[in-house]
């Protein structure tokens, strides 16, 4: 059986998923983006064959076919490239979605070239989705209903429950004080690091509540930075002379979920401005209270289900600092938003294997 997880997000939503399939036969991992590939290399690499996914132009969808050989694919989240799902068609090899999903955005343009895409819909020997929005959409996209599944989201498996290791750690070399209040920014975008400070300088008037920032993207390390004037980089330990330090950043890659450890309280990232949200499950898991701002496309289903648990507060960009405020004046309900955010996720696991067994019975195994 062949998986394909485009890139990291992908990647790490099957890291049950995988395991759960290979109980049943042979599994073959397969991502596109370097950073995909090597996240999957360290998840699955002792147990599963990981490969690169081919560009899809016919050649070498069918030199990648002949090298891999699978009896199944199961594509994540989406990813349906022409060449690809018309030559698994053609070869008899059943072709379908797991964790599916399809944005506002991205509806709105295949219904556009519906006569074009329409066909690799129809093709889906099986459409495991998140939710029952995205089961209309696959529909209307031409994937016979008989076909689609709503299954849940694999997320809810894939978020690790349980302190991690590396926190004290990480506040050490900060310097961060752990008996001040700290605010801790996820998956930060473009000017969600100014706005985050700004809220936190007018809503506590210069007291001691410490902001932790942790930007999405590498590339954008130096402009957070400046973001953050006098902050403490983790990439540069040490804290600057005079007044403890209030502003950190994490600079970094792979220690958000320790900084999460350490935070009284949550702002999920990508939720302010232009993008479409980061995934607040791996604070839900740690029981976080949590807040998000309104840009939440890419990750609708999960924070809807949130939402309506009681786990997370919906904010903006004008009510971010008064809603800080409320919360970090309030242990009861913050400890009350972290209770409910654990037993949400507790509550949605499952669609892991959920979706193997749609694979599974698409073969018979």
């Amino acid at each position: 059986m062949l998986v394909h997880a485009v890139s990291v997000g992908e990647v790490n939503a099957i890291r049950e998923f995988v395991p759960l399939l290979g109980e049943r036969a042979e599994v073959v991992v397969a991502a596109s983006t370097d950073t995909g590939l090597a996240r999957a290399r360290e998840l699955f690499a002792e147990a599963h064959l990981v490969v690169r996914y081919p560009l899809d132009a016919s050649g070498a969808v069918r030199r990648f076919l002949d090298a891999v050989r699978p009896n199944a694919v199961a594509l994540v989240e989406l990813e349906l490239w022409p060449n690809f799902v018309r030559e698994c068609v053609r070869r008899g090899i059943p072709i379908g979605v797991v964790n599916g999903r399809l944005s506002d955005r991205s509806f709105r343009g295949y219904r556009r070239i519906r006569p074009f895409i329409g066909g690799s819909f129809r093709a889906l020997a099986f459409a495991g989705v998140q939710d029952e929005t995205y089961a209309e959409r696959f529909r209307a996209m031409g994937t016979p209903a008989d076909r689609v599944h709503v299954t849940g989201s694999m997320k809810f498996d894939s978020a690790r429950v349980g302190e991690p290791d590396g926190a004290d750690d990480l506040a050490r070399a900060l310097g961060i004080d752990r008996a001040r209040p700290l605010i801790v920014a996820g998956s930060t975008g473009p000017g969600e690091e100014a706005l985050i400070r700004t809220a936190c300088e007018r809503a506590f008037h210069g007291e001691h509540v410490q902001l932790l920032c942790a930007p999405r993207k590498p590339e954008r390390f130096d402009e957070a930075a400046a973001a953050l004037p006098g902050c403490v980089r983790r990439s540069r330990p040490g804290a600057p002379a005079g007044d403890a330090p209030r502003w950190f950043l994490l600079d970094t890659i792979g220690e958000l979920r320790s900084a999460y450890a350490l935070a009284d309280l949550v702002v999920v990232g990508r939720s302010f401005f232009d993008l479409y949200g980061s995934d607040p499950l791996e604070p839900a898991a740690l029981g976080k209270p949590m807040l998000i701002g309104p840009r939440v496309d890419d990750f609708r289903a999960i924070v809807e289900a949130l939402d309506h648990a009681g786990a997370i507060v919906r904010t903006d960009r004008d009510r971010l600092g008064a809603d800080l405020a409320a919360l970090l004046d309030n242990a009861e309900r913050r400890a009350d938003l972290g209770r409910r955010a654990l037993a949400c996720v507790e509550a949605n696991l499952g669609a892991s294997r959920r979706n193997a067994g749609l694979v599974a019975a698409a073969v018979g195994v």
